[in-house]
């Protein structure tokens, strides 16, 4: 059974970091590619950053950039998202994402863990 298990969510302080940690297990994911996404309260789904579990390039949004980190442990089969310097606008849901690179592509998700980012 596939599963994507995200902990690490809370309440922070403005400027304060956090982990999320995304544990996978149920299959291999050397073809996938390991992201994080965000939903906050009305709007939609957006990328924040991924890995790419064979490789290792990363990728981010502009809106987090130089504030959050990507980065995943092969041998423990998580993937992990150093947030630092939160913002209040990061507060959402966050879910972990799996997403097969080559055809046919493939998508796994998280339940989601809920960051919340007080001024």
């Amino acid at each position: 059974q596939v599963q994507l298990v995200e902990s690490g969510g809370g309440l922070v302080q403005a400027g304060g970091p956090l982990r999320l940690s995304c544990v996978a297990s149920g299959r291999t994911w050397s073809s996938f590619r390991m992201g994080w996404f965000r939903q906050a309260p009305g709007k939609e789904r957006e990328f924040v950053a991924a890995v790419d579990w064979s490789a290792g390039r990363t990728y981010y949004a502009d809106s987090v950039k130089g504030r959050f980190t990507i980065s995943r442990d092969n041998a423990k089969n998580t993937v992990y998202l150093q947030m630092n310097s939160l913002k209040p606008e990061d507060t959402a849901v966050y879910y972990c994402n799996a997403h097969r690179v080559p055809y046919p592509p493939m998508d796994y998700w998280g339940q989601g863990t809920q960051v919340t980012v007080s001024s």
